[in-house]
């Protein structure tokens, strides 16, 4: 199964999510679209996530988007509990689009990031 944690706002999210779609097609797998912010992740979620991604929880989260939601969550972006704990409160802080495929997790910026995961 391929799932894509998805806000249809973002143009890079959309952009992702034709590419999701087509590689779900090719490979014949079921493709499960998960509007993050409509239906948050909680806080176990985000570790699964994390360690999928295989990289630092502030690689999950939108900077720019924290400025304005959460600032206080920066001064402690190194610290996974406390952005896993901002991220679970605020979904909007997580970044987009995020591809899930075989137990590992892409963010796709740019989209064409998560084409490795079809490989």
């Amino acid at each position: 199964m391929i799932t894509i944690f998805h806000h249809a706002r973002c143009s890079k999210s959309r952009a992702a999510l034709m590419l999701a779609e087509q590689a779900a097609d090719r490979l014949d797998e079921p493709l499960l679209i998960r509007d993050y912010v409509a239906e948050p992740l909680n806080y176990a979620e985000l570790e699964t996530l994390l360690a999928q991604l295989g990289q630092p929880a502030s690689a999950l989260l939108r900077e720019d988007d924290a400025c304005t939601l959460c600032p206080a969550v920066l001064a402690h972006r190194e610290d996974a509990i406390a952005v896993l704990e901002a991220l679970a409160k605020e979904p909007r802080l997580l970044q987009r689009p995020i591809v899930v495929r075989q137990g590992r997790a892409i963010i796709g910026r740019p989209p064409e990031a998560i084409l490795a995961l079809f490989d």
